[in-house]
C-alpha cells in the first residue's frame, strides 16, 4: 500500500472516530468498532513510520509489513 492510501484510510478512520465521539450515547457495538478503528489507526500509523524510516534509510519503503495490533499495543512510547 502506497504513502497516500494509507494516509487516506487514516483520515476516514479519523472521520468515523470522531462521528462516533460525537454521539452522546454509544451502544455496546459502536464502542468494540470504536476500538477496534483504534488499533486500526496504531497499525495504519505504524506501516507509515516504517515506510518513511525505509525511504529516510535509502531502502525500499515496500519492504515495511503491517504488524498486528498485538505487537504495536506491546511498544514503549
Amino acid at each position: 500500500m502506497e504513502d497516500n492510501q494509507v494516509l487516506a484510510h487514516i483520515k476516514d478512520l479519523t472521520q468515523k472516530e470522531e462521528h462516533l465521539y460525537a454521539k452522546e450515547d454509544m451502544t455496546a457495538e459502536e464502542i468494540e468498532s470504536l476500538h477496534k478503528m483504534q488499533k486500526d489507526l496504531d497499525q495504519c500509523w505504524d506501516y507509515l513510520r516504517q515506510r518513511r524510516a525505509l525511504r529516510d534509510a535509502g531502502e525500499n519503503p515496500n519492504n515495511a509489513e503491517m504488524r498486528s495490533s498485538d505487537t504495536i499495543e506491546n511498544y514503549e512510547e
